[in-house]
Parts: structure tokens; sequence; C-alpha cells
């Protein structure tokens, strides 16, 4: 009997040895939880919103669980916790704060001036380009040997790894590495 009790302990901690230890984002449970919070003026509406809605907590909750999460352990991304037009302000190296919105394939970036910049991930190409004013310049594009190709500022372009030494070689290419030996 004893010897049976142990071959089920055993399986029990193999068992757990297989399932994940994630808990995930529960995007969808924590997004409802945000609209019942803002979804009036009055907190007292809100709570009374609450209860009436209580099960759609647990269906929520439930989904998350058994659905979104799973899907965001074994992909990575949760299909709910989308940041698409969400917009955080960004503290740049001049010391200014930066719009920064989530596009569908990007980023729109506003300087504290107004002026708006946009980098566009194009996923047929693999690249990345710079909108402003109305003038699309591709920056660089991913190859398939696993290099990248660089577009440079005079419109030059150039193939580097994807290492120290390919951002050293752009740095070069473009005036920026220059370095000057003092006393």
């Amino acid at each position: 009997m004893k010897i049976k009790n142990l071959k089920v302990a055993a399986l029990l901690m193999a068992g757990t040895m297989m399932t994940s230890s994630c808990i995930g984002s529960y995007s969808l449970f924590n997004k409802f939880a945000d609209w019942n919070c803002h979804a009036t003026g009055s907190k007292f509406l809100n709570a009374i919103i609450g209860v009436v809605l209580l099960p759609v907590y647990g269906i929520c909750s439930f989904a998350d669980a058994l659905l979104f999460n799973t899907i965001e352990f074994w992909s990575g991304d949760n299909p709910i916790a989308s940041n698409v037009g969400k917009t955080q302000q960004v503290m740049g190296q001049d010391g200014r704060y930066y719009a920064v919105k989530t596009l569908k394939d990007g980023y729109e970036i506003t300087n504290p001036e107004g002026e708006m910049l946009k980098f566009i991930h194009d996923q047929k190409n693999d690249s990345w380009s710079q909108i402003q004013n109305g003038e699309v310049r591709e920056i660089f594009r991913f190859n398939h040997d696993g290099t990248i190709r660089v577009t440079l500022s005079d419109g030059q372009q150039m193939n580097v790894g994807l290492d120290e030494a390919g951002l050293h070689q752009v740095r070069m290419a473009a005036g920026g590495g220059t370095y000057w030996a003092m006393r």
C-alpha cells in the first residue's frame, strides 16, 4: 500500500513539473476592472455597476486563466493586452518629455513643440522607416542572412552585422564615430 502511495506522490510531483508557474497578466480581467472603476464619475455608481456585473468578473477571470494567459505563456503575446493607441510621456536625453503613442505598426513621437515623427514597421519587407513632414525614409531592413541593411543620412546603404561591430561600422560611416586622443 505504501509503495502505491509513493508512486502516486511521484506522479503528482512529476505532473507539477510539467505545469507552468506563470500566472499571466490577466489582461481581460484588468481591462474590465479598469473600465468598471471609470465607468461614471461616481465611485458609488461604479460600485453598484460592479455588483450587478459581478458574474462578468468571473467570466473574465476564467477566460484569462484558461485561454488568454495560456496563449501569452506559449506565444509571448496576450491578444487582449494590446497597447495600440496608448500614449506615454518619455523623457529624452535632452531632459524634455516626448509623447510616444503606440500604433498598430510602429510609434508616433511628438516633441514638446508639437512636431511629429513616426517610426513604421513594414512586415512585408521587414524594415523600419521614418516619416517626417510627409517624407518617408527607410532607416534599416533585416536581411535573410542575419545582417541588416542600414540607410545612412546621405542615402548611402550598407550591410552590417547585428552586433557591436556592426553598430561601430554604422557610427563610423555616419561620421559620429570619430575619436580624438588628447593628452
